[in-house]
């Protein structure tokens, strides 16, 4: 397969190699649905949707999973702070990242299981820990507790050694037999709905988090799958604890292990105490989500994406100058009968491109790629080197249909985002043209000039053609 992938847990690049030829699975940690998505939730779903693609590409049947946590501590305790219940509040939160999702065209995942929906196949796993010696239950109560000092290898996942590691806080500590332990069956609380508990052979309660991961992947990828991803800040403990405990269970769980990077707000980590969270709401439109989905695509999935205001007004610039190619070239194109080429030139992607996507998914280099093919595309246009047009045509429209940033694509247009980026720049310059040319059958040559000096200075081209003039966006 050729494809380079960065494993957090050796923490070195590695050939991807799929347990089975042509198949591919992944689980993907989705939301914990508490509040309304923010810039980071639709970054890391992204930054899989683009790795999807890309095995698809390579010609992999994937199957994704995509769980929702929709019981956790933090839901139990917003539902309560908004006087409300608690499965209305995850349904709601949960209906915002789909509808997130579903603006900047992410894939729909394989299957989407909620925590809620696995609570037996949870039970059975931690009796399977029990029953290995490695999970006990504390006494006169029905909290369930990993024993992180029966695992020898617990803190492979980020190379801790036993000692270094933080003490688990995602649950009471009465009862634990040592602070690194940590929960995978909550005792019901009175303080709590008691419907957000359920009967188990501990007593009622509800999963820890760390065991809802370990069981839904399971069920649906199997014991041993080729990939486990999830966002960076999810390394430790929620990762660290999935591995122990599966590892614990007899299971040999994800082959390969990625983790995105988060995103920075004007260089600072983005986070409710802080005041700085972008939530997507504040951002995303219909007009600009192609920008958005350009813009949180861009970085390298693996370092800190920075947001600052204009990165979207960059983003829609850098996909007008996309669609400006694309539009100028067709029609160039169909005049010359270029076009009748065959379809399938539209997947042969330049090399570089190729390269760049499976060096672990270099996208800062596989965008650069993408421009240099545009502005070569502009260069042999304005040369009427109609072979090298229709390559870097055909070559860029690979290159945007494989990432699903093709500002001309009908899936974009009805959002208003492809052509809509443009209309309003469309209508200024189309009013310039019409001044042109009354200047022009006037024979004020002069006036005329100076509008297409003043377009070419902003960078915009103007091309007469029989009885028209047609616009694009210069490289």
């Amino acid at each position: 397969m050729n494809l380079k992938l960065f494993d957090s847990k050796t923490q070195s690049l590695k050939d991807f190699v799929p347990l089975e030829k042509g198949k591919v699975g992944i689980y993907l940690c989705g939301p914990t649905v508490q509040s309304m998505p923010h810039l980071g939730h639709l970054r890391s779903a992204l930054v899989y949707d683009q790795l999807v693609r890309w095995f698809q590409f390579l010609g992999n049947d994937v199957t994704l999973i995509r769980n929702v946590t929709d019981i956790d501590d933090k839901v139990l305790d917003n539902a309560k702070a908004e006087q409300r219940s608690w499965w209305g509040l995850a349904f709601e939160c949960e209906q915002a990242f789909a509808s997130a999702y579903r603006k900047i065209n992410i894939g729909t995942p394989s299957y989407e299981p909620r925590a809620t929906g696995n609570i037996i196949e949870m039970i059975e796993l931690i009796q399977l820990l029990t029953s290995k010696g490695h999970a006990y239950q504390v006494e006169n109560s029905a909290d369930v507790f990993f024993s992180a000092s029966s695992w020898k290898s617990y803190g492979e996942l980020t190379n801790q050694a036993k000692d270094d590691l933080i003490a688990d806080t995602e649950a009471d500590s009465r009862g634990k037999k040592d602070p690194r332990d940590f929960a995978l069956w909550k005792a019901h609380k009175d303080s709590e709905p008691l419907d957000a508990s359920w009967d188990s052979p501990f007593g009622r309660g509800r999963p820890g988090w760390h065991i809802e991961c370990s069981a839904m992947s399971v069920k649906y990828l199997g014991t041993q799958f080729d990939i486990h991803g999830g966002g960076l800040d999810l390394r430790f403990p929620h990762h660290e604890n999935e591995l122990a405990q599966s590892r614990a269970a007899g299971h040999e769980f994800a082959n390969y292990w990625l983790h995105n990077g988060l995103v920075n707000v004007a260089g600072a980590k983005m986070s409710k105490s802080a005041g700085n969270s972008i939530l997507v709401s504040d951002v995303l439109t219909d007009s600009n989500a192609l920008a958005l989905r350009y813009y949180l695509g861009s970085a390298h999935y693996r370092s800190v994406l920075d947001y600052n205001e204009g990165v979207i007004q960059e983003a829609e610039a850098a996909i007008e100058r996309i669609a400006s190619f694309l539009q100028r070239a067709g029609r160039k194109l169909a005049d010359s009968k270029a076009l009748e080429r065959s379809a399938s030139l539209a997947s042969s992607l330049p090399k570089k491109f190729i390269d760049a996507m499976n060096d672990d998914l270099n996208m800062p280099s596989a965008l650069a790629v993408l421009h240099e093919t545009v502005r070569a595309g502009n260069t042999a246009l304005d040369s009427d080197k109609m072979k090298d047009a229709t390559d870097a045509y055909f070559a860029v429209l690979g290159i945007v249909n494989v990432l699903n940033i093709n500002p001309i694509d009908a899936i974009w247009q009805t959002k208003g985002s492809a052509d809509g980026a443009l209309s309003a720049l469309d209508n200024l310059v189309q009013s310039l043209i019409e001044q042109r040319k009354l200047a022009r059958d006037n024979k004020d040559f002069e006036t005329s000039d100076r509008i297409r000096d003043q377009l070419k200075i902003a960078g915009i081209i103007l091309e007469d053609e029989a009885g028209s003039t047609n616009w694009s966006l210069g490289a």
